[in-house]
């Protein structure tokens, strides 16, 4: 039998043709649980707002493999060492970094499970694949983990600027057509550089860095944290709490097995073993909406106002405040909607609420962005830069907002 050829081309809209480096990396985006990602938003309901934001996680992790063949080509030419087992590792790491996510991204995190995080649930996945392949994921896990000695291969996958951020920016910025978020990914990674241990930035990419941070910021304020994606996430937030609350009382609702299983079942991360992992695995987008397509014709008026507002996009009300909103404003609001539809304050609290969303664009809390200076001096992109925004863009932004009916439901 003819052995397939596993060193395929696929061609991204974002960099040209990304060449699948080796056979495991073949085998791993062959597999179900990687293909489930084609199934998967990258942002959620935005494309509410952006019509043409319905790229998937698929897009975005092959997306960043290529930029992770990058970094190790470039770390490699400037005599960093990577041994062919740790960039094996790197690949492997920076594909399966969001293998973990739920249906519309970040909603599950919210609602169908208690408390679990999609990187937990991206481990699990991982160490199951690790079992399978006959261990060929360890030194991936331990990289992903932390747990490996070299910090900056963690640093590639998860720190400020990272293979993550670095496709996201630039591929959101492209489906979305926000401009602003368009970030230099390759220039940035041709700057990239180890200095004890530690990923820098040399220091003729600082202006690329400085639009880097400048541009995340744009695109959360813009993009991530529009106020109708955040209504429309809250909303979704809001159907499966109200479906799993109904469930629990006994009542019938129509939806997949797998989503079925999480409605009817408290799911915590110790509750997480390999039969819910596999049922997770079965869960998509895709189950989400057809279920809200059949619950916006039932009998109860919290979930079927609830799913209708999402399919029809009749969403509710939004305003953004710089202060919290006033306790009578709420009181007001829900008071209104109580006696025009007779219903119970703990129902209203579903349409009418209030809470608070945060921008920091850059933390010189966490793992900083360190600029290498020509005479080896390493210092923070915030001291280095001359941009005086840079200090601005360091400190957190919070606003809040209240949601409520436009008029009626």
């Amino acid at each position: 039998m003819k052995a397939s050829n596993k060193l395929k081309i696929l061609n991204d809209p974002i960099y040209g043709f990304i060449t699948i480096p080796n056979s495991i990396i073949f085998d791993l985006i062959e597999h179900k649980y990687f293909q489930r990602l084609r199934r998967i938003s990258q942002m959620g309901l935005s494309y509410l707002v952006y019509p043409g934001a319905h790229h998937t996680r698929f897009h975005h992790a092959i997306g960043c493999m290529h930029l992770m063949q990058k970094a190790v080509q470039v770390l490699r030419f400037k005599g960093v060492e990577i041994s062919e087992k740790e960039e094996k590792a790197l690949y492997i790491a920076i594909l399966l970094h969001d293998i973990g996510h739920g249906p519309f991204s970040h909603a599950m995190e919210h609602s169908i499970v208690s408390g679990v995080s999609h990187e937990e649930i991206s481990l699990l996945f991982m160490e199951a694949l690790n079992i399978e392949f006959n261990d060929d994921l360890t030194l991936a896990i331990q990289i992903f983990k932390g747990d490996y000695h070299r910090t900056f291969m963690l640093q590639l996958i998860s720190s400020q600027i990272d293979m993550d951020r670095a496709d996201y920016l630039k591929r959101d910025s492209f489906y979305t057509g926000v401009s602003e978020g368009n970030i230099n990914s390759e220039r940035l990674i041709t700057m990239l550089n180890v200095k004890d241990d530690q990923l820098v930035i040399e220091d003729k990419g600082i202006y690329s860095v400085e639009k880097f941070l400048v541009a995340r910021r744009l695109m959360y304020w813009q993009v991530y944290l529009h106020k109708t994606s955040l209504v429309a996430e809250q909303l979704l937030i809001r159907v499966l709490k109200r479906a799993k609350e109904l469930v629990a009382k006994g009542v019938y609702l129509e939806a997949s097995k797998p989503l079925s299983f999480f409605l009817q079942n408290e799911i915590t991360i110790d509750k997480f073993d390999t039969d819910c992992l596999e049922t997770f695995a079965k869960l998509d987008d895709y189950d989400i909406v057809a279920a809200m397509k059949n619950w916006q014709y039932h009998d109860d008026f919290v979930l079927k106002n609830l799913c209708e507002m999402i399919i029809n996009r009749h969403l509710l009300k939004v305003k953004i405040k710089k202060k919290p909103i006033a306790k009578d404003v709420l009181i007001a609001h829900k008071a209104n909607l109580q006696k025009k539809y007779n219903i119970s304050d703990a129902d209203a609290d579903y349409f009418v609420f209030t809470g608070q969303i945060s921008n920091q664009a850059y933390s010189r809390k966490k793992q900083n962005i360190n600029i290498l200076h020509k005479n080896g001096k390493v210092e923070d992109i915030v001291k280095a830069s001359d941009q005086l925004s840079l200090k601005a863009l360091s400190k957190p932004v919070t606003k809040y907002y209240i949601c409520y009916p436009k008029d009626q439901l």
